[in-house]
């Protein structure tokens, strides 16, 4: 017999006499020679104690650091089977002992990064079967490695692709889990709230939009959550964009940060949550620079700005009408000037405009000549701003004429494009055709829903529109549903939007004078908002601590 047989075959009695042995701790010896086994230069020797070490740990206690240590070489071993099978009895480590636990995930994290995919499957594996037998205690550990603390003495492209990893486990298997996982339901769910709380420090546009989906996934923060759960993911938004630092117009990731995050609140705004810092951040620092954003993001902005209107308070909406109405003013010229309007400006910050007025009417008493009585000192009818009405009124005008001159020239263009499509013959053609038709929608809907908007605003104390029966040019039509058979004799068929169009809007553009600039993550690919800008990294992403994770 060899000598690798002869040791083999003392494994097997080791192991035959610690099963058979009512009192495991007699046997110390056999155990001490398992785990010594492990340093062998022998393939199946190595399997074998892989096997044995984790069977028989939990009943010798004082040789646990050996064991374990021992057994993490054996995760490392040269030879592909030996550390599968070390990995897969990682799990038994924690069975009966689970103050090991954290240790034991903190060990398969770092297995994460193995490149052979059946050592990867069975690591995530092992993971899996710690996180039912503890969630709390093993997220808690694997939050660690995507928190992102600084280790001295570890290399940084080490731990960076550790936390990519562990992130990635996570996303692709830990959340499509978390029905099965997260229980007791309500208190694992603010755990691992928490948990993505502290690893918000330093992430990418992408990583924190992944958070923000998995978070609005949960019941805790589902469709019958209270409004201060909802206003709670507002707040993690607001943390995000950094509405607390003082703000540089040349900071683009700043910039870009802030109107990708605005965008990401705004379904949480029409769920009750309030827009109010984010409204009162752009007013005080965005919109007095507003010329000297880049231009991409310009119509990002007025679009989020225009969304988040009709949810503003009535105080809100007294601080930001003077800005609106400076930028109304900017675009829409007294007079022809020769520059090309930008309509989808236009539209955005006349929808602005009334739903920020139809909440404080009386301040534009001041701001456009209306008289507009409600009894407050602030409705300011003693002064004259008749002035101020010839020139908001005359702007209104020229722009509707521009408008209606648009709309005949897009027309014309459409009935170009319904001749061309019917000649096309390629596919390529066809789509292009297909392209530009839906842009001259777009572009019809802009104008149609500005002259809408600009109509009720030449009477000396308007009405304005605060409800929904605009339908914004880069937003879905809402489809009418054909009355049902059950419908009552005489009751009236849902009316059409007011947005002058019976064209279907174009599903993925951000509208004419918008640019669909597409930013993609290196690390999560397809992070786009709807047509919009994507949002870019600082730092890792956005200004972190400088790893140069961009988007671009």
């Amino acid at each position: 017999m060899t000598d690798d047989a002869a040791g083999i075959e003392k494994l097997y009695e080791y192991g035959e006499r610690l099963s058979e042995a009512k009192d495991k701790s007699q046997h110390v010896e056999d155990y001490r020679s398992i785990i010594k086994a492990a340093g062998s230069d022998s393939i199946k020797a190595m399997q074998l104690a892989a096997q044995l070490i984790p069977r028989f740990f939990k009943f010798f206690p004082e040789l646990s650091d050996s064991a374990v240590d021992s057994h993490i070489d054996l995760c490392e071993a040269e030879e592909l089977g030996v550390r599968v099978q070390a990995i897969r009895g990682l799990p038994l480590f924690c069975k009966d002992t689970p103050e090991h636990l954290s240790k034991i995930i903190d060990i398969l994290a770092q297995l994460l990064t193995a490149e052979e995919n059946v050592e990867r499957d069975a690591v995530h594996k092992a993971l899996l079967s710690l996180l039912r037998q503890d969630v709390k205690a093993s997220l808690t550990a694997l939050f660690k490695h995507i928190e992102s603390v600084d280790e001295p003495n570890t290399d940084e492209n080490l731990r960076e692709n550790l936390r990519e990893r562990t992130l990635c486990f996570v996303r692709d298997k830990v959340f499509p889990l978390k029905a099965e996982l997260l229980k007791p339901q309500e208190q694992m769910e603010r755990h691992i709230t928490d948990l993505i709380k502290k690893s918000l420090q330093d992430v990418t546009g992408a990583e924190f939009k992944m958070f923000i989906d998995f978070l609005k996934s949960l019941s805790l923060f589902g469709e019958k959550a209270p409004p201060e759960r909802v206003q709670e993911l507002v707040e993690i938004i607001e943390g995000q964009a950094d509405l607390d630092a003082q703000f540089n117009v040349s900071d683009g990731d700043h910039i870009d940060r802030l109107i990708s995050c605005l965008f990401m609140a705004l379904p949480f705004f029409v769920r009750g949550a309030s827009p109010s810092k984010f409204l009162n951040y752009l007013n005080k620092h965005i919109l007095p620079v507003f010329d000297e954003l880049p231009e991409e993001r310009k119509v990002d902005l007025l679009k989020n700005l225009a969304e988040s209107s009709p949810y503003t308070t009535p105080q809100d909406s007294r601080q930001i009408l003077p800005s609106v109405v400076q930028l109304l003013k900017k675009y829409m010229p007294r007079r022809k000037s020769g520059e090309e309007t930008n309509f989808t400006y236009v539209e955005c910050l006349l929808y602005t405009f009334h739903h920020l007025a139809s909440k404080a009417p009386n301040a534009t008493n001041s701001l456009c000549g209306y008289k507009i009585v409600t009894g407050q000192p602030s409705d300011r009818l003693g002064e004259d701003f008749s002035e101020f009405n010839k020139d908001f009124t005359e702007r209104l005008s020229s722009v509707e004429e521009l408008a209606r001159a648009t709309i005949k020239k897009l027309t014309q263009g459409m009935a170009e494009h319904n001749k061309a499509m019917a000649s096309a013959k390629s596919d390529e053609a066809k789509a292009s055709i297909k392209a530009q038709k839906q842009n001259t929608t777009t572009g019809l809907r802009t104008c149609n829903n500005i002259l809408a908007m600009t109509q009720p605003l030449h009477s000396k104390s308007p009405s304005f529109i605060g409800d929904k029966r605009i339908n914004l040019s880069w937003k879905e039509i809402p489809k009418v549903l054909p009355p049902s058979a059950t419908t009552a004799a005489g009751g009236k068929r849902p009316a059409n939007p007011a947005n002058g169009s019976n064209d279907n809007a174009s599903k993925k553009g951000r509208g004419a004078g918008g640019s669909q600039n597409q930013l993609v993550n290196r690390a999560f690919e397809g992070a786009s908002y709807g047509g919009r800008s994507g949002m870019r990294g600082r730092g890792r992403g956005w200004g972190g601590r400088g790893r140069g994770r961009g988007y671009r």
